[in-house]
């Protein structure tokens, strides 16, 4: 990687910018950074593995004669369901256009037709306005922004590592992060740390996120104590694969918006008895729809599914718009030119996040989010298809207007020399494979989609809250949770062990889930409605009284109005 590999111990450089996470939002981010910069691209695994490598459906982008911004930003406004930011939809949307040209600069393919680019429709917009290239759009983005990362002598790629804490000085302003990187906890400096992790769908059972999408982002900088925001607002799509032994492969949503039909076993197209729309209605709508049909007519509701046909579509249309789709659909034996495909909600896509504003800056000085991590105000209660994508790009885009917070801003305290790494205890490692660990792992996922999914009411989300707690309660009294709370700021850990990396990861990623399932339901039990992608059983009727956004900071949850300054909210 010529200029990306270095021997220096990574904690005795110095970064302007470290970004953490390597999707859509933190690739680009790195790019739009000044160029004069030293930037750091944190990633857990390898350059190209994220949730935006897995996003099929497109980028929505007004570039058609017959669409117009308007248009654009009043079908998000619908789909958020009264909580999104009107400036930040127009925001998102107005500079949609440039985004794209940028896309293509850099060498994107997108699918054309006739020497223009091709567009489909998707659920709840108004026009066919979804750029796409095939039906692996993410991948498409993801390796051209990935390559173009690596071009880049300012930029300096940590594959393989993981952070566990932002690092604070003494006023609260970031100061860097603790990572765990090449076998060592470090602390590495930088005068902004920009979040881009991406969601936590693996605290439910049923996901179409990655393995790594365990809500990183947001649980670091609750720790930390920022300003987070409508984090019960999680989007279940509705067409994820279903069969015994497969991954919850997401079925793209514009497969329905090319014709194919949502249906029962015996082919009757069900989703109208629920909206006019149909399966084309908003995801929240149809994700409730399946889930009120299956509770009627299955025995196991939890384990059953509807099929979604794509006979309809023309065969040459399908083979040119999803081989992906043809392909793993295959792979598990499904041929979908003559069967339908089982599919069933999953939880895909978190509205929620940290609190932001239109230059993506939190309520912590020199922290900044982009992303699906971040509370931007554009997707509301409720995200409109294809704009995620969109907003990686958008608000990346405004990293280029980062301006590094003065020299001597905030009080840090002197750390003192350390002359050689300590060490941890193997015997904090050997505590850390306790039962109740794997118990955690196994359990938190299905607890959460059964108090936290589709359907949610207050008895049954007040006794996952106590579990989740006795949990977080266990889990703190571990001998490496107290090792890790106490270590001495700036002083390096060496482990010694490869397995001991492993299990630091894990015990990692555990804590973030805790803390993650943690806010998802104190916070879902705490807006007594139903809207977008939350919805109450023993609430089930929108309640214009609601119409604010839950924020959330440490221990406190409070009110803010939707059309507050961001300064409010960012700011407290």
């Amino acid at each position: 990687m010529n200029n990306h590999s270095t021997a220096q111990p990574v904690s005795t450089q110095s970064f302007d910018v470290l970004v953490v996470g390597a999707g859509a939002a933190g690739l680009y981010t790195a790019l739009c950074l000044p160029a004069h910069l030293k930037v750091g691209l944190i990633t857990k695994d390898s350059l190209s593995l994220s949730a935006s490598d897995w996003a099929q459906g497109g980028i929505a982008a007004v570039t058609a004669p017959d669409d117009a911004p308007e248009l654009h930003i009043a079908d998000t406004l619908k789909a958020g369901v009264g909580l999104c930011d009107y400036q930040a939809v127009k925001f998102l949307v107005e500079n949609a256009p440039r985004s794209i040209q940028n896309l293509l600069t850099m060498g994107v393919a997108f699918d054309r037709q006739n020497g223009d680019l091709a567009l489909t429709l998707e659920a709840a917009h108004s026009r066919r306005r979804v750029l796409h290239a095939a039906d692996t759009t993410g991948r498409a983005v993801v390796t051209t922004l990935a390559a173009q990362v690596l071009q880049r002598k300012n930029i300096q790629v940590l594959a393989e590592a993981f952070v566990l804490n932002l690092w604070l000085d003494d006023a609260g302003v970031t100061k860097g992060v603790c990572l765990l990187y090449q076998g060592q906890i470090e602390w590495l400096a930088a005068g902004a740390v920009v979040l881009a992790t991406g969601g936590g769908g693996q605290v439910f059972a049923q996901t179409t996120n990655p393995a790594l999408s365990t809500g990183d982002g947001v649980a670091i900088a609750y720790r930390a104590g920022a300003i987070l925001r409508d984090l019960e607002f999680v989007q279940f799509h509705p067409t994820a694969l279903t069969k015994p032994g497969a991954p919850r492969f997401l079925i793209s949503e514009a497969v329905r918006g090319e014709g194919a039909h949502l249906v029962d076993a015996a082919g009757r197209r069900f989703a109208f008895d629920y909206h006019p729309a149909g399966e084309l209605a908003p995801r929240d709508v149809v994700s409730r729809s399946i889930y009120r049909y299956l509770q009627k007519t299955e025995a196991d509701p939890a384990s059953a599914h509807v099929w979604l046909d794509l006979r309809p579509i023309p065969s040459d249309r399908i083979r040119h718009r999803f081989p992906n789709i043809i392909q793993i659909c295959q792979q598990w034996g499904i041929d979908v030119f003559s069967e339908p495909i089982p599919v069933a909600p999953a939880a895909h896509y978190w509205m929620g996040g940290i609190a932001t504003d239109l230059f993506n800056r939190t309520s912590i000085p020199g922290l900044y989010a982009v992303g699906e991590t971040a509370s931007t105000g554009v997707h509301g209660a409720n995200r409109l298809a294809s704009n995620s994508l969109l907003e990686c790009l958008v608000f990346g885009a405004q990293l280029e207007h980062l301006e590094l917070l003065p020299p001597g801003v905030g009080h840090a305290s002197e750390n003192k020399p350390v002359t050689a790494p300590h060490q941890l205890a193997q015997s904090e490692f050997e505590a850390f494979t306790e039962p109740v660990v794997e118990q955690i792992r196994q359990e938190l996922p299905r607890l959460v989609w059964h108090s936290a999914g589709i359907c949610r009411d207050a008895a049954t989300m007040t006794a996952a809250i106590a579990q989740i707690e006795a949990w977080r309660d266990q889990f703190a009294a571990l001998p490496l949770s107290r090792a890790i709370q106490n270590l001495q700021v700036g002083a390096p850990i060496q482990l010694r062990h490869p397995e001991q990396v492993t299990l630091l990861r894990q015990w990692a990623e555990t804590q973030n889930l805790l803390d993650v399932a943690y806010l998802i339901l104190k916070s879902a039990n705490y807006r007594t409605e139903s809207r977008g992608g939350h919805y109450r059983q023993d609430f089930p009727e929108t309640d214009p009284a609601w119409e604010v956004h839950t924020v959330v900071q440490g221990d406190r949850w409070w009110q803010v109005p939707v059309d507050a300054p961001a300064s409010i909210s960012v700011n407290g």
